[in-house]
C-alpha cells in the first residue's frame, strides 16, 4: 500500500514541477545565481498555475467519477 502511494507520487507531473521549481528557487536564491526578478516570478507563477490547474482538473474528475459519469476528455 505504501509503495503504491510513493510510486504514484514519483510519477506525478505536479510533483516533478514542484520539485523543479523548488530547485530553481534554491539555485537562484540560495546560491545567488542572480536570476532576473521578472524571470524568477514568471517561472514561479507558471509552475503554480500549472499545479493549481491540474489540481482543479483532478478534483473535477474525482467528482465526476463519484457520480458515475465519464470524466471529460
Amino acid at each position: 500500500m505504501m509503495n503504491e502511494i510513493i510510486k504514484q507520487k514519483f510519477t506525478s507531473r505536479k510533483f516533478w514541477v514542484a520539485v523543479a521549481t523548488a530547485i530553481f528557487i534554491v539555485l537562484s536564491e540560495g546560491l545567488g545565481l542572480n536570476v532576473d526578478k521578472d524571470v524568477y516570478w514568471k517561472v514561479v507563477a507558471l509552475a503554480m498555475s500549472y499545479i493549481f490547474g491540474e489540481s482543479a482538473v483532478d478534483i473535477a474528475r474525482a467528482k465526476t467519477s463519484q457520480q458515475g459519469q465519464e470524466p471529460p476528455a
